[in-house]
């Protein structure tokens, strides 16, 4: 329910905090004081229009904020809105702030973050009804009909129960879906999956072979530099020349002459040591050399074989996948959606019989929920009609229109013919009305606006209590074209509805106002040369005395009938209570 309201520098209010309990508040006020402003401050609260012109002369922004206490049905749906776009902050509560500057742009707030005004009113909607603004009132949203008839008719455990079957449907023909398409493709994908697998397969492809290949490739191209090269080093360190002899001979030589410095000096016994074992690590070097040189092939052939190995692999991993590792998977993952492909038509039969199943369970249970809709909405009817009686539209009738989509593919019934569904069964389903004689049923969303509208919204509010879960509600204009003795009667109605719905009117009627839990005053003064609108709690004499200004001049005669107004109220909620 709505407990705060703060609006600031809006219109000709320069500053209002107001607090509200549960039940009905009701505000009265003279024409002009500013009743209509404060709902205009609400409706672009909850995302209606943010019109420049709201904003106060001599001020850069009009600014409206309200905190909304979550303890009844619409908790869940708006802490499903606020953790999906991550705005949780106490679950008992949401706040939201609009603003609008005079320049025209306005920013939404939720929680102190941020966010786009389509958020703003998509939560908006869910804590909030304001009857006589069209625009924000959720029964007029034929989209909204068929779950306010389905909490009316308390079908939650056939529609769970229906629901399951559905999204089992739902992954089935999924599954039927892609294999219908890989069936259909299955020649033209056979021909083009084995020749991939073959291709791949037949390479036998080996990982880190094209290294190997790469590494072999340098040595065959240039056998003849490496056998020059390796036939110098050994020239260098085994033969020698006639000028210079073999790095051996010298390094011998010099070992020679360590070894006998190292028996007059055994201090000198390490160098002797280390040049032996160079003499030892040459001839190591020759040794390796001289293998290598036998190793050295000089063959053209080898070359050109490696070549068009290199050249193959290069063509198989350019075309699946880049890398021999991924050109193996590739090939791999063809062989396996061969074997899907030869095993699709058999569980496509399988699923088809499995599909049938499930379409005769869903036209059962479809049609079981649209008998329970049609009979709730036969009940709701009447006592939506009931409703207008007392509301004085006696000759008013309501209906609910059941509109359904042939669908070759839909669920069957007991007919033979089928029928197109969704989620929520295969009805879809709009409220309608005739206010008058001889109009005719019409959709909500074409009644005119204004008391009649606002009446029929009380009737359908009142039958509709515990399906609706707004949880605060307003009604503007209510009273418009009706006389006091209907004002008791829609008086109580909204008392009876402020029992499960906190509800706000705004009235003319001290006949209405008399029922009200809270009870607030508009005025509208002039302090300094500026307009200025103000709100006052009433209760006890001030009360009174609103009501007996409402009534007329105050006098002896007028507040002795808002006293008897106030009684006549009181007996009246008091007999509703025993009831």
């Amino acid at each position: 329910m709505l407990t705060e309201l703060h609006i600031q520098n809006f219109a000709i209010i320069d500053k209002l905090d107001l607090r509200f309990g549960a039940g009905l508040i009701i505000l009265t006020g003279e024409t002009g004081a500013g009743k209509s402003i404060i709902l205009d401050a609400v409706v672009m609260l909850i995302g209606g229009k943010a019109d420049p012109a709201f904003v106060r002369a001599d001020s850069d922004a009009a600014f409206v904020e309200a905190v909304f206490q979550l303890k009844g049905p619409e908790k869940e749906a708006v802490h499903a809105v606020l953790n999906r776009e991550e705005l949780m902050d106490d679950p008992n509560y949401v706040v939201l702030m609009r603003e609008v500057r005079k320049e025209g742009r306005s920013v939404a707030r939720v929680n102190g973050r941020t966010v786009n005004v389509g958020l703003l009113k998509e939560l908006g909607a869910l804590l909030i009804d304001i009857h006589g603004q069209a625009e924000h009132l959720s029964l007029l949203d034929p989209r909204a009909h068929l779950g306010l008839l389905d909490r009316y008719a308390e079908v939650s455990k056939p529609l769970i129960e229906y629901r399951q079957t559905y999204h089992t449907l739902l992954t089935l023909r999924h599954e039927l879906s892609a294999l219908r398409k890989t069936q259909a493709d299955a020649n033209r994908r056979i021909e083009t999956l084995t020749y991939q697998a073959e291709e791949i397969e037949d390479a036998q492809l080996k990982l880190g072979e094209d290294e190997e290949l790469r590494k072999e490739r340098d040595r065959l191209a240039n056998a003849e530099s490496l056998a020059q090269n390796a036939q110098e080093a050994l020239a260098v360190l085994e033969e020698g020349s006639p000028e210079t002899p073999a790095a051996t001979d010298l390094l011998g030589q010099a070992a020679q002459a360590l070894t006998a410095l190292a028996k007059i000096d055994e201090g000198q016994r390490e160098l002797a040591d280390q040049a032996d074992e160079a003499l030892d690590t040459i001839s190591e070097i020759i040794h390796g050399l001289r293998g290598y040189l036998d190793e050295i092939e000089f063959n053209p052939k080898r070359l050109d074989h490696v070549e068009e190995r290199l050249n193959l692999i290069h063509l198989l991993t350019r075309k699946y996948g880049g890398s021999i590792s991924a050109a193996l998977a590739y090939g791999a993952d063809a062989r396996k959606q061969l074997e899907t492909i030869t095993g699709a038509a058999d569980r496509i039969a399988e699923l088809e019989l499995e599909e049938a199943k499930l379409l005769e369970k869903l036209g059962r249970q479809g049609h079981a929920l649209t008998e329970k809709r049609k009979a709730a909405a036969q009940t709701m009817s009447k006592g939506i009609e009931l409703e207008l009686d007392d509301l004085k539209m006696a000759s008013a009738q309501f209906g609910v229109d059941f509109q359904t989509k042939p669908d070759v593919n839909g669920a069957p019934l007991a007919d033979g013919t089928r029928i197109a569904f969704d989620q929520n069964g295969f009805d879809r389903v709009e409220f309608l009305v005739a206010p008058n004689p001889g109009e005719g049923l019409k959709p909500l969303a074409k009644i005119a606006s204004g008391g009649e509208t606002s009446r029929l919204m009380l009737g359908l509010k009142n039958v509709m209590a515990r399906a609706d879960e707004v949880p605060a509600l307003i009604f503007d204009e209510i009273d418009q074209g009706i006389g006091g003795r209907v004002g008791m009667v829609v008086g109580q109605k909204l008392w009876n509805l402020s029992r499960t719905h906190q509800v706000f009117c705004v009235t003319h009627l001290p006949q209405l106002a008399v029922f009200g839990d809270q009870h607030y005053q508009v005025q509208k003064l002039v302090d300094k040369g500026r307009t200025l609108t103000r709100v006052e709690p009433l209760d006890g004499e001030p009360r009174l005395l609103e009501l007996s200004q409402m009534l007329g001049e105050v006098g002896e005669g007028t507040l002795r009938s808002a006293h008897e107004l106030l009684q006549s109220a009181r007996q009246m909620v008091q007999g509703g209570k025993k009831k």
